[in-house]
């Protein structure tokens, strides 16, 4: 009961309620249980649907309901204010995961044999977004994205130009292509979100992973330590189009599809928007060698998936039943190729070509967090950053991501 009260306060969602009996009451007393799966995602609806008949085909005293609804996260806070939380849940690894777990209402797979299955890296990024305080894994990382440079094959090879691995060679790599007359890089800033995959890049190999928990203990600024990200954000603007902050992503995509602009700095997720628009179109990707030493750069990556069990549900044995199903290696592999995303599950690796360039990443867990995956929610940092990109005024810039940051954790 403590540490629900104290998560609700995290969520700023302090009020007074009977806490006792979380958990759906799914059994028809014959035996058949009912589960419900709460998804944070839309997009997956179709492969979760194929992977629950899978299940109960197996399993077929239990039967599992999705849910998934739009504004995911604003529903799944308010039932947790109704002691209505899902049976089993999958959700995004981001700030709202950390602040549920700390909540208390999520099982403790520490003693999984899953979560040795589990790359370590990824296991690393749940725990921290829950915060060292708490001891604990309350979620299994299942699917994962990657920040990454999307190139167009044709351009590079007729340009001659190669994978970068360093600032130096990338930057090098943005000459050459200026000096045959292309738009380096294509950015879709019209949208401030589209700012953050380039600052993720740009951060993710120059600031260290504790630098939020450092921050939040009021040890260090982004006015100390993002000095060169800010200088590199910057220095990459030079090499883009006419209009950088006129276009936004879909035409941002379809313009890169039709052979605007080398490289695109993006999520994979971007890329079945780009295939859709032009499917001839050749593309590579690279991690964003940020670093000039080859071998600190390593590819941002963040969980897209994590899966858990509510702590209180009256059907644990039969929800970790389905966690088990999902994590085997078949459902794995299955999950990622029809969702075109990665898995954290070892030995499971998406074999799409287009993503060759940064297999190696996935294989050897060469991977860095999303910066601002652990930046407090609410601080609007994507609107600031866009900003900055803007008035290009560096030290106003982060003396302002300084005071919003401050802002918000001690509210």
């Amino acid at each position: 009961m403590k540490k629900i009260t104290k998560g609700l306060v995290a969520l700023g969602l302090g009020t007074s309620l009977l806490l006792a009996g979380c958990g759906s009451n799914g059994d028809s007393g014959d035996g058949e249980v009912t589960l419900e799966l709460f998804s944070n995602k839309s997009e997956s609806i179709d492969t979760y649907n194929g992977l629950i008949e899978e299940f109960e085909k197996h399993n077929p005293n239990i039967t599992i309901e999705l849910e998934a609804p739009p504004e995911a996260e604003t529903v799944i806070k308010t039932r947790l204010t109704k002691d209505d939380l899902p049976d089993i849940m999958s959700l995004g690894g981001n700030a709202t995961y950390g602040e549920l777990a700390r909540a208390g209402v999520f099982h403790d797979f520490s003693d999984s044999e899953i979560i040795g299955e589990v790359q370590s890296s990824y296991v690393d990024m749940l725990g921290q977004l829950v915060g060292s305080e708490e001891e604990g894994t309350y979620g299994i990382p299942y699917a994962t994205n990657a920040n990454t440079v999307i190139f167009n094959k044709q351009k590079a090879e007729e340009l001659g130009i190669e994978i970068p691995k360093t600032w130096d060679e990338f930057i090098a790599a943005l000459e050459t292509a200026k000096d045959a007359g292309e738009t380096p890089i294509y950015f879709t800033l019209q949208e401030a979100w589209t700012a953050m995959p380039i600052w993720n890049g740009v951060a993710g190999n120059l600031v260290s992973d504790d630098f939020a928990e450092r921050k939040n203990a009021g040890e260090t600024t982004l006015t100390e330590e993002y000095d060169v990200v800010a200088d590199r954000m910057l220095e990459l603007l030079d090499y883009g189009h006419a209009d950088n902050f006129g276009i936004g992503y879909s035409d941002g995509n379809s313009a890169f599809a039709n052979g605007e602009g080398v490289f695109y700095i993006q999520g994979n997720w971007a890329i079945p928007e780009i295939a859709k628009a032009n499917p001839d179109i050749e593309l590579g990707t690279f991690a964003l060698p940020s670093n000039n030493e080859a071998e600190e750069n390593d590819l941002v990556s963040g969980v897209d998936v994590v899966l858990t069990v509510n702590e209180d549900t009256d059907h644990k044995e039969e929800a970790l039943k389905f966690i088990e199903f999902m994590a085997s290696q078949e459902t794995a592999q299955q999950y990622i190729e029809e969702q075109k995303a990665f898995s954290a599950i070892q030995e499971v690796f998406q074999e799409d070509p287009v993503f060759d360039g940064i297999k190696v990443n996935f294989e050897e867990d060469r991977l860095t967090s999303f910066p601002d995956h652990y930046y407090p929610a609410g601080m609007g940092a994507e609107n600031l950053v866009q900003d900055f990109l803007i008035n290009q005024d560096k030290e106003a810039a982060l003396e302002t991501l300084d005071a919003e940051w401050d802002k918000v954790i001690n509210r």
